[in-house]
């Protein structure tokens, strides 16, 4: 998601899609073992005082709220991988995307490589259900809030250039589109830094495990995605590794973006 409130719907509506592509796909079995990503090796400190989950849930609110009013346009360079443990590319796909306050979003493909099965079944169905998850033609209630989601502050812990905030996200229920997770939060944005976990629900008879890694970035204020990854352990097939990079952003805020995005802690 293009936004700092998470919404895995499209991202996790793959994962089925990946299941059901490479059962028909060329695959040789990987190995089993746990390739969901490591997590920041700083060490985790206690919170500073006088902070707690409640407030770090009004304060994610608030802020994205003012960031998503603030941002207006987009654009960037995306690049789609599904690749094997061994790093083998099976299928890529890159292009334009370009998003357009408050709900339009096209992709245009600038080159691509690999199976075309992979593509047409798995990457080109993630594209056009980004598209329009945007405008909410798919809507599925995902997003980081009370209503769907308790944390728990584990505490704070340095992310690169980012000081963080530790949470575990509980699911309210268990639903295919939420998370079951750790989330960074940005302690003077609170802006989502990163995002490591699974599906709350198996998403598929074909999906044994499935764990991604989110990750974001801070440009011109706003908070967008750098880099997703999701390793899948497909029935039978072995684990593939679907990876998305976002390069190149160039961003349009409100005239008085700076002003409202700045932090209070600032």
């Amino acid at each position: 998601m293009t936004m700092p409130i998470a919404r895995f719907n499209s991202f996790l509506v793959t994962i089925i899609l990946l299941g059901m592509t490479l059962t028909v796909d060329t695959a040789i079995a990987q190995s089993d073992r746990d390739q969901s990503g490591s997590d920041p090796t700083t060490p985790i400190e206690a919170p500073r005082p006088g902070i707690n989950e409640t407030q770090i849930f009004a304060e994610l609110l608030t802020h994205n709220q003012l960031r998503n009013a603030a941002l207006l346009a987009y654009t960037e360079l995306r690049t789609y991988e599904v690749t094997d443990m061994t790093g083998k590319v099976h299928a890529q796909e890159s292009g334009q995307l370009e998003y357009h306050a408050p709900d339009k979003k096209s992709f245009v493909t600038t080159s691509e490589s690999g199976s075309v099965i992979v593509r047409r079944l798995a990457l080109n169905p993630l594209i056009a259900s980004e598209i329009d998850a945007a405008s909410e033609k798919q809507h599925h209630d995902s997003a980081i809030t009370p209503a769907n989601y308790t944390l728990e502050l584990l505490g704070e812990q340095q992310v690169g250039p980012y000081r963080c905030f530790l949470v575990q996200a509980t699911p309210k229920r268990p639903d295919k589109y939420l998370f079951e997770g750790k989330v960074w939060i940005d302690s003077q944005d609170f802006a989502v830094v990163r995002i490591a976990g699974h599906p709350a629900k198996k998403p598929s008879f074909w999906i044994e495990r499935a764990d991604f890694v989110r990750e974001y970035q801070r440009i011109d204020g706003f908070w967008l995605s750098r880099k997703d990854q999701t390793y899948v352990k497909v029935r039978w097939y072995g684990q593939k590794i679907l990876i998305i990079d976002h390069q190149n952003y160039t961003v349009t805020g409100a005239s008085n973006a700076a002003e409202s995005l700045q932090s209070p802690n600032n």
